[in-house]
This record gives structure tokens, sequence and C-alpha cells, in this order.
């Protein structure tokens, strides 16, 4: 289970950053959101990458490190084999958008995507 943590906390923190340069103005818009805005995204869009690298999936990465029992996180509502079994659906559902992209380089997440749905399925059998 630690190694499926491990490894989806070096995927989370993949996803920030690359969310992170797209809130920043990085020209990567062909690879998000669809890929409907190749180069520098919209400012909603920039917003919207700015909440994701900020607020979601630093939350979802402290979701993974308190059900895998890495840490305590005692305010965090939820977590354990449940959470667990949510982010799965989440990340297979992403898996599958990022599949049928029409974006070809957006498509570059369904691996990532199927990983984190891996790690987040080995979690929720142990936890």
């Amino acid at each position: 289970m630690t190694a499926a943590a491990t490894v989806a906390i070096v995927l989370f923190g993949i996803i920030i950053v690359f969310q992170a340069l797209l809130a920043a103005g990085v020209p990567w818009g062909a690879a998000a959101w669809g890929g409907q805005h190749p180069g520098v995204l919209p400012a909603g869009f920039r917003v919207a990458s700015a909440v994701s690298g900020i607020v979601v999936f630093p939350l979802l990465m402290l979701y993974v490190i308190d059900s895998a029992d890495l840490a305590t996180i005692s305010w965090l509502p939820g977590s354990g084999s449940a959470a667990m079994w949510v982010l799965f659906g989440f990340f297979v559902l992403g898996t599958l958008m990022n599949a049928a992209s029409r974006s070809r380089v957006e498509r570059i997440w369904a691996p990532v995507n199927l990983a984190l749905a891996v790690c987040c399925l080995v979690i929720a059998l142990n936890a």
C-alpha cells in the first residue's frame, strides 16, 4: 500500500506542477481541458487550473496520504476505503475521458489517470 501511495503522490505532484504552469500562462492548452484551447489557456481556464493545482489535487493527495496511513490528517472528512473507492471511480472516468479526447496531446494523461486509479484501488483494498 505504501508503494501505491508513493506512486500516487508523485503523479499528483506532476499534475500539480502542470496545472500551476497552465495557470501561469505556459502554452500547453492542447494538453488540458479537452484540448480545445491550444497555446495559452483563456483566463477562465487558467483560473480553473490554478484551483486544480492549488486546492483540488493537493486535497486528493492528502486523502491518499491519510487513507494509506502515511500520516493522520484529523481534519480531513471521510478518508479511508470509501474515499479511495470514490477516487478510483473518478480516475477510471478520467482515463476514459482522456483516452477519448480529440486532442492527441491530451491523451498522454490517460495512462496517468489509469495509474492513479490502480493506486487508489490498491489503497482501497488495503485500507
